[in-house]
């Protein structure tokens, strides 16, 4: 089953991904977490989503980097300290255009860095490209494909 986590805590900018990554027809499954925390609790089965069903883990994660209780780049430095997730492709779709937070994304392992363009038509192109490339064109590490 192929399953999107989106991270996002703007309920407009989750609403506009959702709608882009529905029309592009590649997910099976698109869960949304709105929280640095609840990505965490939910990638590790933990807290609120210790019964989750689904996927041990998503295909790939849609990270925001300005989050409520941890940022997305305190998410991402914990996932990949980890040996379960340490590999699991990370997108970092935000907002910011700081050069300091596309330095820290990619220094604690994003695999992809991603501007939000303002531009509604725009943005739905951006997010739907993604999820192609990262659900169907993309061939994950050995061993996460097999969830």
């Amino acid at each position: 089953m192929k399953t999107i986590l989106l991270v996002e805590d703007n309920p407009q900018d989750e609403k506009l991904t959702l709608r882009a990554l529905r029309r592009a027809d590649v997910v099976d499954r698109i869960d949304v977490v709105r929280d640095g925390q609840q990505a965490l609790d939910y990638l590790f089965r933990q807290g609120e989503y210790a019964d989750r069903e689904g996927p041990l883990l998503p295909t790939v994660v849609l990270l925001d980097i300005g989050l409520p209780r941890l940022s997305g780049v305190e998410v991402l430095a914990e996932l990949r300290a980890r040996e379960q997730t340490r590999l699991l492709p990370v997108v970092i779709l935000t907002s910011s255009d700081e050069e300091i937070d596309r330095l820290g994304s990619y220094r604690n392992g994003a695999n992809s860095y991603v501007r939000k363009p303002l531009d509604f038509d725009d943005f739905a192109r951006t997010v739907a490209a993604l999820g192609v490339y990262w659900v169907a064109t993309n061939a994950p590490p050995p061993g996460l494909d097999a969830r």
